[in-house]
């Protein structure tokens, strides 16, 4: 067999160049989430070697955009880099000198996970000095019963897991929309809360943008301020805006939310406008439906992905790669365009995206329904052997096989198959290697699809064998799951644990999330190659 050409590398200051010029290309971190929360450049997007092919095609959809991929001297980048040409990328290189080639060239970087939506949310409240409200202050006209009302605008099942007691779900897109019904008084007090900052900042200038009469203030710093406090949380809560919204507040938050997307420079396209972008192979395309998931698996535009529009804002770069993309959101089709969009559309404009809200007629376009789904690549053709669940029980109690689990680590925790090692993809090779001679080693994951191209990293003569439909393939099959953490390894690092999710977060972690995201002001300032704008 011949041998790969080597990859070309591209310069540090060749990305940063093409950031400020707003020039297309996508930066990637082939490690692991937990070494890429660590340290990374600011537009960097995190895809793991390990799942190199879940995320491509959705997070890359044009085929010849600029690539450059990264590590620490890991050596994952260049599997990383072959697997994306193999997947049909043709402009993938190497980063000169990886990431510690991008610190000699004195450039910033940062530490957490979707940073550079954090720092623009911390650079807004420092040119618009949103107002904000201590947790003390807000329990007490809690306790006062003041006229006030407490919008979460996190995801319902972030609001479910621990609230502001009283407080209810309005999801960060659907505020301006909302907030008219909610709180008709303008006298009542508007509160917005996150479980940190970046959502309650938004949020609230969100509001504040759209020049509602109320006075509006975010929790300041969100649950985690709340928690640190001493203030108790609430659990389990089921509280969400009103179904029914009513045709005075659907005109105020349509007309206030299309004032602020003009403000940004919000573009409008139609039908016809949105075929031509479709056709144009010298741009990033990116469509997202910025609705709730129940309005959109009734019924959405083809080719839209869903993006509920605070997520969006809140996580760009878990939904687009390519620093220069275009973007185009729709909202209520029927109803041409909607507040939702325009105002998800007025932030990421802020952020330096070119930008467009979908209106009009498009009844051309069709429609489709049902849950949003991934792009993935075709499976390689490698003959890979399958096991049914209880095959495979046969074999593990003679002592016959060893199931080894490669989905994520919180999900191997929450049950996986008795007596399954846990492994990273990058890594499998190595567990394999350990195993004892005439065991066979036997993939699974959540629902078996990573499994089917992780097959294809090993010699024909040492493939493993496959689980049927994953571990919920040994679920259906009325198999018990382990909780038993005995072979999960050292603490994974394919996840990082965000100090702001969950219930379990020391008060050290917590106060040092905060103050990072209060630093990250500077380090916008010191770096400079962001394009944040503030209306």
């Amino acid at each position: 067999m011949t041998a790969a050409a080597p990859l070309a590398t591209r310069r540090p200051a060749d990305i940063r160049r093409a950031w400020i010029e707003r020039d297309e290309v996508a930066l990637l971190d082939a490690r692991e989430e937990g070494p890429y929360s660590l340290a990374h450049p600011l537009f960097a997007v995190s895809v793991p070697l390990s799942r190199v092919e879940l995320l491509a095609y959705d997070l890359l959809p044009r085929r010849d955009v600029p690539i450059t991929v990264y590590d620490d001297g890991e050596g994952y980048a260049e599997p990383a880099a072959r697997r994306l040409q193999a997947l049909g990328y043709g402009d993938v290189t190497l980063l000169e000198g990886g990431l510690a080639g991008w610190i000699a060239a004195g450039f910033e970087i940062y530490r957490d996970v979707n940073v550079p939506s954090k720092a623009f949310g911390e650079w807004v409240e420092h040119h618009r000095h949103t107002p904000s409200l201590p947790a003390t202050e807000v329990k007490a006209l809690i306790d006062a019963k003041a006229d006030l009302v407490i919008l979460d605008a996190r995801r319902f099942e972030e609001y479910r897991t621990m609230s502001i007691p009283g407080g209810i779900s309005v999801p960060g897109a659907e505020l301006v929309k909302r907030v008219h019904d909610i709180a008709p008084n303008p006298e009542t007090l508007v509160v917005v809360n996150c479980a940190g900052r970046t959502r309650s900042i938004i949020g609230t200038q969100s509001l504040v943008n759209a020049g509602i009469p109320n006075r509006v203030a975010a929790l300041r710093n969100g649950t985690i301020g709340w928690t640190l406090a001493g203030l108790a949380l609430d659990n389990g809560r089921e509280g969400r805006f009103p179904a029914v919204l009513s045709a005075e507040g659907d005109d105020a938050g349509r007309r206030r939310a299309r004032a602020v997307a003009d403000r940004a420079r919000v573009g409008r396209i139609d039908a016809a406008t949105l075929g031509r972008f479709r056709g144009d192979e010298r741009h990033t395309l990116h469509l997202f439906d910025v609705r709730t998931p129940e309005e959109y698996e009734a019924g959405h535009l083809p080719g839209f992905r869903h993006a509920a529009g605070g997520q969006l804002v809140q996580a760009t770069d878990e939904h687009v790669a390519v620093r220069g993309a275009r973007i185009v959101l729709t909202d209520d089709p029927a109803a041409g365009g909607g507040p939702r969009a325009d105002m998800t559309a007025s932030w990421l404009a802020q952020l330096g995206w070119e930008v467009h809200v979908l209106e009009g007629d498009v009844s051309p376009l069709g429609s489709e329904s049902g849950p949003d789904r991934r792009i993935l690549p075709p499976v390689p053709e490698v003959g890979a052997e399958s096991i049914a669940p209880r095959d495979l029980l046969a074999l593990l109690e003679n002592g016959e096989a060893t199931v080894i689990d490669i989905t994520r680590s919180p999900r191997y925790r929450a049950g996986h198959v008795p007596g399954a090692y846990f492994s990273t993809r990058a890594r499998l090779a190595g567990i394999i290697a350990r195993l004892p001679k005439g065991v066979r080693p036997v993939l699974t994951c959540g629902d078996g699809t990573l499994t089917r191209y992780a097959v294809a990293d090993f010699p024909a003569g040492q493939r493993p064998l496959l689980l049927e439909g994953g571990t919920k393939g040994w679920v259906a099959a009325g198999l018990p799951l382990s909780t038993d953490l005995d072979r999960l390894g050292g603490e994974p690092d394919d996840i990082y644990k965000r100090p702001y999710e969950g219930t379990d977060n020391s008060a050290a972690a917590m106060q040092g999330y905060i103050d990072w995201e209060l630093e990250l002001v500077n380090q916008l300032k010191r770096d400079a190659a962001h394009n944040f704008f503030v209306v």
